[in-house]
């Protein structure tokens, strides 16, 4: 559910702790852990507060999507999962889309796309069809890339999710209609 100050308010109390200081502590909680599932089970949450757009601010301010970023080259293929989701939950908003894309995260979300993880490759179809813009075409439509995409926009029969997701993307950015 999408909140706004007067909900958030009403959720925390007069002495609660606040939206941005909840997300710094789950920020310190994941840079000061090495045990893998306790960081899963963070970056899962911090990955669920990015798809409201009141906590944008919050989380450009904490750099929880240059995070989202680092997480997509750790091994552990919860983290990249939870990473990916993370951006394409916040990528909606360009600010945020340009974050990433500074960041590096354009070539990072495109390996994504091979994925033995469904959920992974489903972020990163959703993630690039809200990064691709004039200023980055170039190095998303790339021919290698476009054919990955085209791949899951007619595997229909393996995942009804990637097909929907890649023929919107080829609709959007190449003008393919299905």
């Amino acid at each position: 559910m999408f909140t706004n100050d007067q909900r958030q308010q009403g959720r925390t109390g007069r002495y609660g702790t606040s939206r941005v200081e909840f997300l710094q502590k789950l920020v310190t909680q994941f840079q000061n852990t090495s045990e893998d599932e306790t960081r899963e089970k963070i970056l899962a949450n911090l990955a669920n507060f990015a798809y409201d757009p009141y906590n944008y601010n919050f989380l450009r301010q904490l750099n929880v999507l240059e995070l989202f970023v680092d997480c997509l080259t750790e091994p552990n293929e919860k983290l990249v999962e939870f990473g990916i989701g993370g951006i394409c939950n916040s990528c909606v908003d360009p600010a945020n889309s340009a974050i990433v894309t500074t960041f590096g995260g354009i070539p990072l979300i495109i390996q994504c796309l091979s994925s033995p993880v469904r959920n992974t490759v489903n972020y990163a179809l959703g993630a690039l069809y809200y990064i691709c813009n004039e200023s980055n075409k170039e190095e998303i439509l790339r021919p290698e890339v476009v054919d990955v995409i085209r791949r899951y926009a007619a595997a229909e029969e393996v995942s009804v999710s990637f097909s929907n997701l890649a023929k919107a993307f080829l609709s959007k950015h190449l003008a393919e209609n299905y």
